[in-house]
């Protein structure tokens, strides 16, 4: 749930789990995606899709194999991996929708952006925090 003025008015209910994101930065606080991509994730809900390239249906695959719904990183599947040459293959799938791009967030030159995140539930009386440990 995005804390923009106008965005949707999704009503939190008993049961369900939320991950709540906030984002820290060191230079003026507006952050936008940066232009070189290089993490990935497959939709959980996603739909088939026709995938006519063989070596991106052949990395499909191995998305699926080894990551699941997880993000990963683009640098893993050539050094980890080893499926060279990912750039063609890895757009192809970016194009058709068969995986999503997550850009990394820029803010000023020279800043920095941290991401907390805290996942917790609803339950009748109260929220449970379920990611909070002793050292967050």
């Amino acid at each position: 749930m995005p804390i923009v003025k106008g965005g949707p008015q999704t009503k939190m209910e008993e049961g369900e789990l939320y991950a709540i994101e906030t984002f820290a930065s060191t230079g003026k606080g507006y952050v936008s995606d940066d232009v070189d991509t290089s993490h990935y994730m497959r939709d959980f809900d996603m739909k088939p899709v026709a995938i006519k390239d063989g070596r991106a249906k052949y990395l499909l695959k191995i998305i699926e194999d080894n990551y699941s719904t997880l993000a990963f990183a683009r640098k893993w599947l050539s050094e980890e991996l080893k499926f060279d040459k990912v750039a063609i293959p890895l757009k192809h799938l970016v194009d058709c929708g068969a995986i999503e791009p997550y850009p990394p967030l820029s803010d000023v030159v020279g800043s920095y952006i941290a991401q907390f995140e805290h996942t917790f539930v609803l339950k009748p009386t109260c929220k449970e925090i379920l990611s909070k440990g002793d050292d967050y």
